[in-house]
């Protein structure tokens, strides 16, 4: 079997499925919670530590510039997007890690870029200074055996641009409206229930 284009063992297979790996046919079958439990699923250390330093990386500086809910909101979407992109295109194959949710926040980043109203100190971070990093991680991609689920990173990465496109960077220095704060934050606290409740969900599946 295939786990994002690298052959695994049976044996590591059953492991990934049984921890929350996406599947198409199970996703089928009404699991379709695998493609969230799959964001926190990673296949081996080194894995895990790439997607944990892009993560820290990234998250930082998109905390920074519009709040831990949007940051948080953003995150689960744009997991979610590349969940259904590996779906549709990488049916058959197992897939695991955070890599559709990290790519949305980069396309978020790369879309702020162009918005005249992104603080000026954070363009370092954002629009074409992302370019070269996006493009090496796609092309890579694409090379057979890379292991690169380029259908996780795109659907996320095109969720992460439309958050971009439409949504505002809050100024440094000016706080939130107490209603847009209670809003975001109440969607944060939903993304953490529906976690949640995936991870229960998966307990009760016949693998």
């Amino acid at each position: 079997m295939f786990i994002s284009g690298v052959f695994v063992s049976s044996n590591q297979a059953y492991m990934y499925l049984k921890f929350g790996a996406q599947y198409g046919p199970l996703v089928d079958r009404g699991e379709w919670y695998r493609m969230i439990t799959a964001m926190f699923v990673h296949g081996g250390f080194l894995h895990l530590l790439f997607n944990s330093y892009a993560l820290f990386y990234f998250g930082l500086v998109v905390e920074a510039m519009y709040g831990t809910e949007k940051f948080a909101c953003i995150y689960f979407a744009s997991g979610i997007s590349g969940g259904i992109a590996t779906h549709v295109f990488y049916h058959n194959s197992l897939s695991v890690g955070a890599s559709g949710a990290i790519f949305g926040l980069v396309g978020l980043l790369f879309a702020a870029g162009f918005r005249k109203d992104t603080p000026f100190f954070m363009r370092q971070y954002t629009g074409f200074a992302l370019l070269p990093m996006i493009l090496f991680n796609i092309v890579y991609g694409f090379i057979p055996g890379s292991g690169i689920n380029n259908a996780a990173h795109i659907g996320g990465f095109l969720a992460g641009l439309a958050f971009g496109y439409f949504m505002k960077a809050r100024p440094a220095v000016i706080a939130w409206s107490k209603k847009s704060f209670y809003i975001w934050r109440a969607l944060a606290v939903g993304c953490g229930i529906v976690v949640a409740i995936s991870f229960i969900l998966l307990s009760f599946s016949a693998i």
